[in-house]
């Protein structure tokens, strides 16, 4: 496993981070613990929670995926081998059982997230509080074009700034993050944290695969000339890159079939790009899930990435990529396919 600086933090996460987005709906408590272990035996030392998984987010299972991985941590008592990352859910009529869906990022409403995760964790502190969407009119969760909003949350960077501020002072979390943010938003937390002398984000959590490069555009310059990496979620497009959408082997349990949320990834361009690179792993005979994964991996603006598995067999699959270096020729025919139907899922 490879390992590499979080931010400028000082500490040291693995290239791939074990995502728990499925934990408590698709994965059950005891199948969540055996991959966890799996993971921590593979050298995996990063793992991503939020307070709204798992996904689909319902009120019925709130806060599980975070009560799941407490009771790992509680039970194999390697709190310190294993660096927690978590986020905090923003305003959404979407989520109106997280604080009334009217979360905005400020000091109450951090406080609170904060001390109800830490009690799901059963830990004393996170390692990275990561705010899961920005609490203003932005483009994420696939809106292209900024639509500025004729009523809008009222959002302070700087309160926000200063309120996870206050929580790093008490020890509560370690380092802070952003999640599904924009250039202009990475920029203005970063400068804040200069100017006011303030946290400075360690990490961008957003989209980041074969069907959807849109960091590439404008984040992967801020993310390497400001020591602020991408955590990349999604590396599979949901399952859409492993191809098993396309040969008809997703169950019912699949991801994609669980939700009619998750179009994202099954539009006809989406699914036309997807057979372009099972067809090109193919001619490489490599297996197309390893090489989405190393693709991810392989880009210097790229921490860690993020692979969830509905079962150990699956992530035992997902591990193989860590082995996985694509040649320059394999680099390039991905290029040319991306050229050719650019961002069909952003």
């Amino acid at each position: 496993m490879e390992y590499r600086e979080l931010g400028n933090t000082g500490l040291n996460v693995s290239a791939f981070c074990l995502g728990t987005m499925t934990f408590g709906e698709q994965t059950s408590a005891k199948a969540a613990h055996l991959q966890l272990d799996r993971a921590l035996d593979a050298g995996v030392n990063l793992v991503d929670t939020a307070e709204m998984y798992p996904s689909p987010s319902r009120a019925q299972t709130y806060g599980l995926a975070e009560k799941i991985l407490g009771d790992w941590l509680k039970r194999n008592g390697k709190r310190n081998s294993v660096f927690v990352a978590t986020k905090a859910a923003g305003p959404g009529a979407f989520v109106p059982w997280i604080r009334g869906g009217d979360s905005v990022h400020d000091e109450n409403n951090l406080n609170r997230a904060v001390d109800a995760s830490l009690t799901r964790l059963r830990t004393d502190y996170i390692d990275l509080f990561q705010l899961h969407w920005p609490d203003r009119a932005a483009n994420f969760f696939g809106q292209l074009g900024f639509k500025p909003a004729k009523t809008e949350n009222n959002f302070n960077i700087e309160g926000t700034l200063h309120a996870l501020s206050k929580l790093v002072r008490k020890g509560k979390i370690r380092h802070i993050g952003v999640s599904n943010e924009t250039p202009w938003g990475v920029m203005k937390y970063l400068h804040l944290a200069t100017d006011r002398d303030l946290p400075r984000i360690a990490a961008i959590q957003n989209p980041y695969n074969l069907l959807n490069r849109s960091f590439e555009v404008g984040l992967a310059e801020i993310a390497c000339r400001e020591k602020c990496r991408l955590l990349a979620y999604s590396p599979l497009g949901f399952g859409t890159l492993t191809g098993k959408y396309l040969q008809g082997r997703a169950s019912a349990n699949a991801r994609l079939n669980l939700s009619s949320k998750y179009g994202r990834y099954s539009n006809v361009s989406g699914l036309k790009a997807a057979e372009r690179y099972m067809r090109l792993a193919g001619k490489y005979d490599i297996n197309p899930t390893h090489m989405a994964l190393a693709f991810a991996a392989s880009k210097p603006f790229v921490t860690s990435v993020i692979i969830g598995a509905t079962s150990k067999t699956q992530l035992d699959h997902n591990l193989r990529a860590c082995d996985i270096e694509l040649s320059r020729e394999l680099t390039r025919a991905i290029d040319a396919v991306h050229e050719e139907i650019s961002n069909p899922c952003p």
